[in-house]
């Protein structure tokens, strides 16, 4: 077994193990959180009060592991391109240090957003503190899936323009096409999934 393979399967542990993360603080006993639900307190106070106080706290600390799991699958990835395609690992290379720098953040900010809510009562004064919490730290969730985005969109093109020795289908075993299709399904944590099949097939495949 390469040192590439045992990178992207130390991402595919990452990406499960951070999936893990996003369902601690996702799903409860007979609900799911949505994003949409942040203006109905009511409807924040049925999930929120089956939730314990711990899982918030558990998916920081564990996804911040998880995180760091993934990083190295990732740069594993750019590196392996940069032996065909040094322009394209380069865009690489920035969108995985936005995604990661502010990605760490947005994940421990998402889990201490759910805390406060729960820890203060989830009363309505604490939903609305989470929205202007949610509002004043949006920057970390923005860079996060632009460099996201972009670590990507520079890898799906130089599969199809075929810089990289890689079958034309690995464009779609992708983490941007893979979660888009699971959006409609409301599955927790999609994104993490989505990763966790992209990197088993780049073990499979590299």
């Amino acid at each position: 077994m390469n040192m590439y393979k045992i990178l992207f399967l130390t991402a595919v542990a990452g990406h499960l193990l951070c999936g893990y993360c996003d369902m601690l603080i996702t799903y409860v006993e007979g609900g799911q959180f949505r994003f949409s639900e942040l203006s109905d307190n009511i409807k924040m106070q049925n999930v929120f009060s089956k939730m314990p106080e711990g899982n918030p706290v558990r998916s920081m600390v564990l996804g911040t592991l998880a995180l760091t799991l993934c990083f190295f699958g990732y740069y594993g990835l750019v590196h392996w391109t940069a032996q065909y395609a040094e322009g394209y690992s380069r865009i690489m290379f920035a969108g995985m240090s936005f995604f990661f720098l502010f990605g760490v953040a947005h994940h421990i900010l998402c889990g201490a957003a759910e805390w406060i809510y729960i820890r203060f009562g989830l009363t309505d004064h604490a939903r609305e503190a989470v929205i202007d919490f949610f509002k004043k730290t949006s920057v970390t969730m923005i860079v996060c899936y632009t460099g996201l985005l972009v670590f990507n969109a520079a890898y799906i093109i130089a599969v199809l323009s075929r810089a990289v020795p890689l079958p034309l289908w690995a464009a779609a075993v992708n983490v941007i096409p893979l979660a888009l299709i699971m959006v409609p399904l409301h599955i927790g944590g999609s994104m993490n999934w989505a990763g966790a099949v992209m990197f088993a097939a780049l073990f499979l495949m590299v």
